[in-house]
């Protein structure tokens, strides 16, 4: 949740943004905005404007200017940065508003189509990388895994967390809805099917068996491609980075991705299991 609302900025950052919106009608608190000092919905003559930021030496400064450095770079489903304000200690970004709902990740929902389709045209579309200063995740998890084993050439986005994904509200009987993927404020270079790893690990969260989550992941070529050594090594390292965030600061959500970790590390162990499944990939 935001620490801040909209009216508790300082008078000259709020004016400041008014340069690149007009006069702000209403500022609506978005409150899944968990790496923002303030995250907004700012209504204006010409439309909603999304903001978030922070505190310039807060915690989360970097991740902002992250996001600001890697967004003209990304494709057009990732919102555009419309605007930066920098003033008095604060840092605001604007971006193109984006409507949508988050998707449902449950076995057999609709919502796991247009998501592998999502990761699988990311994945052409950012490879190789653009030429944007981004970290190595092969360095960022360099006491989780073998380097090697995820190194690569993508940008990937690397926070395959529902509330990370826009579902269009609206779409035409037939049509497969178009799916936003927003927060860029944690871009790496790596293999092309970490992604879709990440978010795998969220389908067996939300319910999925892991062979089964295997399946829907199979749909995005550049998991398919991945060595399964590879997958078998990141599996047991997210077993490992889970019990590590729980010991370090315990949290209600951090048990279940735990648990799912190990579900598909046991998974990935038995090879006989894999391929098979028990429960619906969509």
């Amino acid at each position: 949740m935001p620490r801040r609302h909209w009216d508790e900025l300082p008078h000259g950052v709020r004016r400041e943004v008014e340069r690149h919106t007009g006069p702000i009608r209403t500022a609506s608190t978005i409150p899944t905005g968990a790496a923002s000092d303030i995250a907004v919905t700012l209504d204006t003559a010409a439309g909603p404007v999304f903001c978030k930021g922070g505190e310039v030496d807060g915690r989360f400064g970097w991740l902002y200017r992250n996001e600001a450095r890697v967004n003209p770079s990304l494709p057009l489903l990732a919102p555009r940065l419309l605007w930066t304000v920098e003033r008095d200690g604060w840092l605001l970004l604007g971006f193109e508003h984006a409507a949508g709902r988050h998707p449902d990740l449950s076995p057999a929902s609709p919502d796991l189509t247009p998501l592998a389709a999502l990761l699988g045209g990311l994945a052409r579309q950012l490879t190789p990388c653009p030429p944007v200063a981004v970290p190595s995740f092969a360095d960022r998890w360099r006491t989780l895994i073998a380097p090697e084993l995820v190194d690569g050439d993508t940008l990937l986005h690397t926070d395959m967390t529902p509330r990370n994904f826009l579902i269009e509200t609206r779409s035409a009987a037939g049509e497969t809805p178009s799916v936003r993927l927003v927060d860029w404020s944690g871009p790496a270079r790596g293999a092309a099917w970490v992604d879709t790893a990440l978010l795998l690990h969220r389908l067996i969260r939300a319910g999925h068996d892991p062979a089964a989550a295997e399946k829907w992941g199979r749909q995005v070529p550049a998991y398919a491609e991945a060595p399964e050594p590879a997958v078998t090594a990141f599996a047991e390292a997210l077993v490992v980075l889970w019990q590590r965030k729980q010991q370090a600061a315990p949290a209600p959500h951090h048990g279940p991705l735990l648990d799912a970790a190990h579900r598909w590390a046991a998974h990935r162990s038995c090879p006989h299991g894999r391929g098979s499944s028990t429960a619906p990939a969509a």
